[in-house]
């Protein structure tokens, strides 16, 4: 059976980039063109040059790829022609082979936000597409509020993709701009548009996720017909987002009836990459990966149930609907008081901890467990102290450094400026092969901005750990969270602390107090502790080789 080819657009870097707080770089924006190209989907649209520099010098500098590189724009302005509007001019001056160009197909926004007669748009639309494919382009048309202008007045809607296709435009995309159209009508309208005269192998979709189904919305303009799919990693977009490629991409691939339909320009091997792509985004975004995203996120296998993890142990199939190892991610099982001894043999034997089966230690260890979360620890989240506490319990815990004392001190001063400002200092008194180091450290950062006590404490700690330190030297906190366990005079903190190394490893930690600051720096010393166990370990497995 010959499948169909379907193929995949994204607008990361312009449309993803209207996310609220998202700007990237030049640089980054490279990066990600240059993963995305990896990945194998076939047209990237860069931004849109001469909106701004950041665009501008993304065009200029990013070098062709197997995918399509796509400048995006708008049609041609009234009163002037396509040859002579000066943005359209700036998007073709970008020398990009495909060019998207968008257009108003309601005639509500025609009238009320354009200001133009509904004959002038039509025209616009059909001389902008026509300019596009006599320089020698791609042309694809995103038909701007589509399904809310096709509702309104269907006909007219069809008037601009007909303008658009007969001028010879290779995709017609249609965009639900508001994402307030819901799978079923999605599906009924691009069948309408294809009995209309356009056909499906013309016909793009671009959802977004207003009312979370936008990757729904997707496949169902796939089963009417369209045959390209728009959208951003990690659905990345204004407002709520739009269709994720990284929920989209593996079930075409791997779920059916798509898998045996279709075929796509990501291969299996590709596929393997989709978490990792997906992480390096957030990475370059300086944000915590969404740990419910489907397929890559970090909870996309984890089983924290008993009854679970005992059944997984036996065949993972039984609560996964894929290998996780097909997406690049893995299978989790999270410590809690939840718990039983199915979880916590298969999470001791992914720290490389040997226990037999009914070894007194494992009920030892998860009593603890559920001891310590009376108390407001919270290991399913943070996998380093389950780990930590396990060695204690097992004897397997090396002791590389011991805590003599610690003092924090927060003062507020005028500066040379007469501003009142914030400054922490941090004492820590260590002993490491019985002798006692102290190190200070204030929590002042590169622009003379206090950066807080526990930064403070961090500094004074990591300043001299002796043997242990170039250990401990690539090593940075990447997140920080606190929250209060108990209310009133009875009140918790838990901290939880993500760090990160220079080998690509992150790994959580957590500390409890009533008092924030010790909570913080229990979580800092688990930290630690776990990177220095995981270097010695891999260490010594180098020297034995």
């Amino acid at each position: 059976m010959t499948r169909e080819r379907l193929y995949l657009y994204d607008t990361t870097l312009r449309d993803g980039q209207q996310t609220q707080g998202v700007q990237f770089s030049t640089p980054e924006k490279l990066r990600i063109a240059e993963a995305l190209d990896t990945l194998g989907v076939d047209h990237i649209e860069g931004g849109w040059p001469g909106a701004n520099p950041t665009d501008s010098a993304f065009f200029e500098e990013v070098a062709p790829g197997r995918a399509v590189m796509t400048a995006f724009g708008m049609t041609k302005r009234a009163g002037r022609s396509a040859a002579n509007d000066d943005v359209l001019a700036a998007v073709l001056n970008a020398r990009t082979p495909s060019v998207c160009l968008v257009g108003k197909t309601h005639d509500f926004h025609v009238e009320r936000a354009l200001g133009i007669t509904l004959e002038e748009n039509v025209e616009n639309i059909r001389a902008s597409v026509a300019h596009l494919v006599a320089e020698g382009r791609e042309a694809l048309f995103d038909a701007e509020h589509f399904f809310d202008g096709w509702k309104a007045n269907p006909g007219y809607a069809a008037e601009c993709l007909k303008a658009a296709y007969e001028a010879g435009a290779r995709w017609i995309v249609l965009c639900d701009t508001n994402g307030g159209t819901l799978p079923p009508e999605i599906a009924r309208i691009v069948s309408e548009v294809i009995a209309a005269g356009i056909p499906g192998d013309h016909l793009g979709i671009h959802t977004h996720n207003d009312t979370e189904t936008a990757v729904a919305g997707s496949l169902a303009a796939v089963e009417a017909g369209a045959r390209q799919i728009q959208g951003t990693l990690n659905g990345l977009g204004e407002r709520c987002g739009n269709a994720s490629l990284t929920t989209l991409i593996p079930t075409l691939l791997l779920k059916e009836p798509y898998a045996s339909r279709y075929e796509i320009g990501v291969s299996r091997a590709a596929l393997e990459g989709l978490t990792r792509v997906s992480r390096m985004l957030d990475d370059i975004l300086n944000r915590v990966p969404m740990k419910q995203l489907p397929y890559v996120g970090a909870s996309a296998f984890a089983h924290k149930a008993g009854l679970h993890a005992s059944a997984i142990l036996k065949d993972p199939s039984t609560y996964e609907h894929i290998d996780p190892g097909v997406v690049g991610n893995r299978r989790f099982i999270p410590m809690s008081n939840q718990a039983g001894q199915s979880n916590l043999r298969r999470r001791l034997e992914e720290a490389g901890l040997v226990v037999e089966k009914g070894d007194p230690a494992l009920a030892r260890i998860l009593e603890t467990v559920k001891a310590r979360e009376e108390q407001g620890y919270a290991y399913d989240t943070a996998q380093a102290s389950f780990e930590l506490l396990a060695r204690e319990e097992l004897g397997q815990m090396p002791e590389f450094f011991e805590i003599k004392r610690y003092r924090v001190s927060v003062e507020r001063r005028k500066n040379k400026y007469n501003e009142m400002v914030s400054l922490s200092e941090a004492v820590v008194v260590l002993k490491i092969d019985g002798e006692k180091r102290m190190s200070v450290s204030d929590s002042m950062d590169a622009a003379g901005s206090d950066r807080g006590p526990v930064n403070a404490l961090s500094k004074a700690l990591a300043k001299d750990l002796g043997p242990y330190q170039h250990m401990i030297d690539d090593m940075r906190l990447v997140d920080f969270k606190v929250r209060i366990t108990q209310g009133g005079t009875e009140a918790v903190t838990r901290v939880i602390i993500d760090s990160a190394d220079g080998q690509g490893r992150r790994w959580s930690t957590v500390g409890v107090s009533a008092n924030i600051v010790d909570a913080s720096f229990e979580a800092l010393l688990e930290a630690v502790r776990w990177k220095l166990i995981r270097d010695t370990e891999a260490a010594r497995a180098e020297a034995a080789e």
